[in-house]
C-alpha cells in the first residue's frame, strides 16, 4: 500500500467535487479500494499502485472534460468516472485549435498560420525544426505539444534544453553556483511550463525527472527513449553540439528544434549548428522544417515592426556588400 498526492488545479473545486461534495462521493464509490481525502484541489490517496494509476487516468479525463464545458452533464460525468473518458472526450467538440487547458483552465491553442503548421507537422514527423524571429510562439507551441503528449501518455517524460550562450554573457561572470548560473538561460522554458501545468504538479514533475530542464551539454552520452525533447535557441548550438543532440533520439521519441538564425550569439556565426543541420537534413523524409515569420508574432504589436526594421537593415547591408 502506498500514499500519493494528486493535484487537480485548473478547475473550480465546486465544479470539480459538486455541490455538497456529491461528485466527490461518486468518485469514492467508483474506487472503493482506495482511501481518498480531499483538501481543496489536492487529493491524498492511499491504496494499491494499480488502483491509484487507474484513478489518476480517470481524474485526468474528468478535469479535461470539466475544463471544456460550462455546464457538465451528470450522465457524462458518470460515464467518465466509470472509465469511459476517452470516448466522452473524443466525441466532445474542441474549438479553436486548442492543444490543452493550462493553469486555471486557460485554453492553450495554436493561434497563427505557422503555429498550426507546426502542430500538424509534429503529428506526422518525429523530428521538427521551427525557425523564425522572436515572439512568433515557436517555443511556446513546442512546449504545449510536449505537455499534451505527456498528458495523453504518449511519452513518459519531457526534456527541455538550450545552449548556455546568450548575447555576450558567459557563465563564469554570473553570480551563484552552477544551477543558479544556468537558471537565467532556462527561465523562458520555466515560464511556459508555469502557464500550462499547475505549480504543485510541475514541482513534482521536476523533482521526479518527469520533466527535465538542462543545458545541451547534459545530453551527451544519453539515449532519449519515450521522450518529447525540445532544443530551444538552437542557433547558438555549435555544429558538434547539434550533431550530438540529434543523435540522442531513441525509440518513441519526438524532437522539436527551435531557433532564430538572425540572432546567433556565437563568436563566429558560421559555427551555428542550426544552419548546418537545416542544410544537411532538409530533404530527409520524417523531418519537417517550419519557417515562422512576422505574421506569427503575437507579442506587443511593436515587435513586428522592430523585427521588420532589423530585417530591412540586414537586407540593405547585404546589397551594399554585393555592390562593392
Amino acid at each position: 500500500m502506498i500514499e500519493k498526492k494528486i493535484y487537480l488545479e485548473g478547475v473550480d473545486p465546486v465544479k470539480l467535487f459538486g455541490i455538497n461534495n456529491s461528485r466527490f462521493d461518486r468518485i469514492k464509490q467508483f474506487f472503493p479500494k482506495l482511501k481518498i481525502v480531499a483538501r481543496g484541489n489536492e487529493l491524498i490517496i492511499k491504496g494499491e499502485n494499480k488502483e491509484i494509476v487507474r484513478l489518476e487516468e480517470t481524474l485526468n479525463h474528468y478535469v479535461d472534460y470539466l475544463q471544456r464545458t460550462e455546464n457538465p452533464d451528470e450522465e457524462q460525468v458518470e460515464e467518465l468516472l466509470m472509465g469511459n473518458g476517452r470516448e466522452i472526450l473524443a466525441n466532445q467538440t474542441v474549438s479553436g485549435n486548442i492543444l490543452l487547458y493550462g493553469e486555471s483552465g486557460k485554453p492553450i491553442r495554436a493561434r497563427t498560420i505557422n503555429q498550426k503548421v507546426l502542430v500538424k507537422s509534429c503529428d506526422k514527423n518525429d523530428l521538427n525544426f521551427a525557425i523564425g524571429p522572436a515572439g512568433t510562439g515557436k517555443t511556446y507551441t513546442a512546449i504545449a505539444l510536449a505537455v499534451r503528449a505527456l498528458k495523453h501518455k504518449e511519452v513518459r517524460r519531457i526534456i527541455l534544453t538550450r545552449p548556455a550562450v546568450e548575447a555576450g554573457e558567459r557563465l563564469g561572470f554570473l553570480p551563484g553556483d552552477y544551477k543558479e548560473k544556468l537558471d537565467p538561460y532556462l527561465q523562458p522554458l520555466y515560464d511556459a511550463l508555469n502557464d500550462m501545468i499547475p505549480s504543485k504538479k510541475l514541482k513534482g514533475f521536476l523533482e521526479d525527472n518527469t520533466i527535465q530542464i538542462a543545458p545541451i551539454a547534459f545530453m551527451r552520452g544519453r539515449t532519449l527513449d519515450h521522450a518529447f525533447v525540445i532544443l530551444d535557441e538552437a542557433q547558438n548550438a555549435t555544429v558538434n553540439q547539434m550533431k550530438m543532440f540529434l543523435t540522442r533520439m531513441g525509440k518513441n521519441a519526438k524532437f522539436i528544434v527551435t531557433g532564430d538564425i538572425t540572432q546567433i550569439d556565437l563568436p563566429d556565426k558560421r559555427d551555428s549548428g542550426l544552419l548546418r543541420a537545416v542544410n544537411l537534413l532538409k530533404n530527409i523524409n520524417g523531418i519537417s522544417l517550419v519557417y515562422f515569420d512576422v505574421r506569427d508574432i503575437i507579442r506587443h504589436k511593436l515587435v513586428k515592426y522592430i523585427v521588420e526594421a532589423y530585417d530591412e537593415e540586414n537586407t540593405n547591408n547585404n546589397i551594399d556588400k554585393n555592390n562593392k
